[in-house]
């Protein structure tokens, strides 16, 4: 028996980096995965890939920062396959940028996508995670737990993520809800690209995050993928309210 055989799992962020990775995986462990995401494009792309592998997903086109949007998507997986198992709240921007240069359009943009979406995903998934007892994993990062300068929101959201995350862990804990976090270090993904493009020495930047890491190297999305399953199985049956750091040791110094 596969670990989520039959479980219904919806990934936001699902059509880039960590989320279609993950969407993958689960869909390879047999659940039903709802992919939802801005670009269609990709989005069918990685339902076609899961289908070809004898897979069963499909993709849900919105923006995860609009309630109605989102309330929307949960309305279309209950309908679809009258349950929800697992919510992976995924979806993310990056911002590099100095307090006093940030705008109240990219502070807004980046606390949206990054925390507010997985609040209305929470909030509109809840209702049928307590009919099924499972369970959310939210994405928040190594530097939501330790400060890093020229990145105040993004460091803003994805430590509101964490703290997010332990207090609906307490919250849905009567409901045997569990909810946990992941906090990746330096992963291979298309956002780690943008990052060290916005920067004139590319490789300088690389080598500085490899040293910076104990393990000495930059992760793949499947290392991180292996957590979040982990921790949306019932191997985890007794961990809530939890912050995993996949950083390579960085936040361990």
């Amino acid at each position: 028996m596969k670990r989520f055989e039959s479980k219904v799992v919806v990934i936001t962020g699902a059509t880039a980096g960590i989320g279609y990775v993950t969407a993958k995986r689960f869909a390879a462990e047999g659940a039903n995965v709802a992919c939802v995401g801005r670009n269609s494009e990709r989005g069918t792309a990685l339902i076609n890939q899961i289908l070809a592998d004898s897979g069963r997903a499909l993709f849900l086109r919105a923006d995860v920062r609009n309630n109605e949007q989102v309330m929307a998507v949960v309305d279309q997986v209950a309908q679809r396959f009258g349950r929800i198992d697992v919510l992976f709240n995924n979806a993310g921007v990056e911002l590099i940028r100095e307090c006093a240069e940030t705008t109240e359009e990219e502070w807004d943009l980046t606390l949206d996508t990054n925390l507010k979406s997985a609040f209305l995903f929470s909030k509109y998934s809840i209702p049928w995670l307590k009919q099924s007892r499972g369970n959310i994993v939210n994405n928040a990062s190594s530097i939501g737990l330790v400060g890093s300068p020229n990145y105040t929101a993004y460091c803003a959201s994805k430590g509101g993520l964490v703290l997010f995350t332990k207090a609906l862990a307490l919250e849905c804990a009567p409901w045997k809800i569990r909810v946990n976090c992941i906090c990746p270090g330096a992963i291979n993904t298309p956002m780690l690209d943008r990052e060290i493009a916005h920067f004139p020495d590319k490789e300088a930047v690389v080598r500085s995050i490899t040293e910076e890491a104990p393990l000495r190297r930059i992760a793949t999305p499947d290392e991180v993928a292996g957590v979040v399953l982990f921790l949306a199985s019932d191997e985890a049956s007794y961990v809530t309210g939890a912050s995993y750091s996949v950083d390579g040791g960085t936040t361990a110094k």
